[in-house]
């Protein structure tokens, strides 16, 4: 009985196939045998680089390798993505990213050597932080139902600021506005923190940034709190009342750090990564060390992780598209 030329490619064709199986299934079963990196888009210092190395160090110890947080900031975090989109995909690279990943899907939509998420495995959310919103003491407002009021009297007299275009703190400004029909002049700052001066100095009337970096002048009495963008009332802001609470129903938005490796991470080492993640951040030491910082803490699952990455990429194109959000 003659075999086909036909047939004999087809079993070669397979048998490669269940070698090369085989092959990433032996690397995933010894997985690691050497150091692991976390590249951080952004440099030392914010809450991407915190989040990166709060958990280095106790994954190297569940891993048993050295993880090493490497720091390449650039093009608000395409340069560190792009390095770790084009690495190899076998575990030893990961990236540390922000919501900025999912608004630079549609804010540079055709200039990035990178899909946002066809180029990634999402690993694990690690922590995320709902945003708060402040207005300097210098307005007649107090609380949110006044200055909405005091605002929604005065369209695009106001001015609020920003840690930049693009940013969370940017973006649910404009949601903010889509959704209760305020009009105020953006003012994008390089970071928060000259953004937070001009607040306290009355150059702005309003902002958006995390708790941590509000809180120091909430107690001053420099500025003023006016809500938090959560479901409910965080742990570490217990007196401070959602938007629900205050009339804008569904009004959630928090920054995050999450953990993606390169697509085409086995599986098998993905959901082990994630695994450890999760026992890490979910250990009450850690868990309250988080809150202490204004961070809740996440731990989710590789699908998890995914369908988070996929809602904020739709959601902020939307609202980058309807408030018309370019970057120069």
């Amino acid at each position: 009985m003659k075999t086909s030329k036909a047939a004999l490619s087809r079993r070669t064709t397979l048998g490669l196939g269940l070698v090369a199986g085989t092959a990433v299934a032996a690397r995933a079963a010894d997985y690691p045998t050497r150091p692991i990196r976390i590249i951080v888009p952004y440099t030392p210092g914010g809450f991407t680089d915190l989040s990166a190395r709060l958990v280095a160090e106790p994954l190297s110890r569940a891993l048993q390798q050295p993880v090493v947080v490497e720091n390449r900031p650039g093009a608000n975090s395409i340069l560190g993505a792009g390095i770790a989109a084009t690495s190899p995909a076998d575990g030893y690279t990961l990236v540390m990213v922000l919501p900025a990943h999912a608004a630079n899907a549609t804010l540079q939509a055709g200039k990035m050597p990178f899909d946002s998420i066809r180029s990634f495995a999402p690993v694990s959310l690690i922590a995320t932080s709902p945003l708060v919103m402040a207005s300097g003491k210098h307005l007649p407002a107090r609380g949110f139902t006044e200055f909405l009021a005091y605002a929604r009297a005065r369209p695009g007299a106001l001015t609020y600021g920003s840690s930049g275009i693009g940013s969370t703190a940017h973006l649910a400004m404009e949601l903010l506005q889509i959704r209760t029909g305020l009009r105020m002049v953006h003012a994008p700052y390089r970071g928060t923190q000259p953004a937070l001066q001009d607040l306290i100095g009355g150059n702005i009337g309003a902002m958006f940034d995390v708790d941590s970096a509000l809180r120091p002048q909430f107690q001053a009495g420099s500025i003023l709190p006016l809500g938090i963008a959560a479901a409910q009332r965080a742990g570490f802001a217990p007196g401070m009342p959602t938007f629900e609470e205050q009339g804008v129903a569904d009004f959630v938005v928090s920054t995050w750090s999450m953990l993606l490796a390169p697509a085409g991470t086995p599986a098998e080492i993905v959901g082990r990564i994630s695994t450890e993640i999760a026992k890490i951040v979910r250990e009450p030491a850690m868990t309250a060390r988080l809150l202490g910082m204004g961070l809740l803490a996440e731990g989710r699952s590789p699908e998890g992780t995914a369908d988070l990455l996929r809602s904020e990429v739709d959601r902020w194109a939307t609202v980058i598209r309807t408030a018309n959000v370019t970057v120069e």
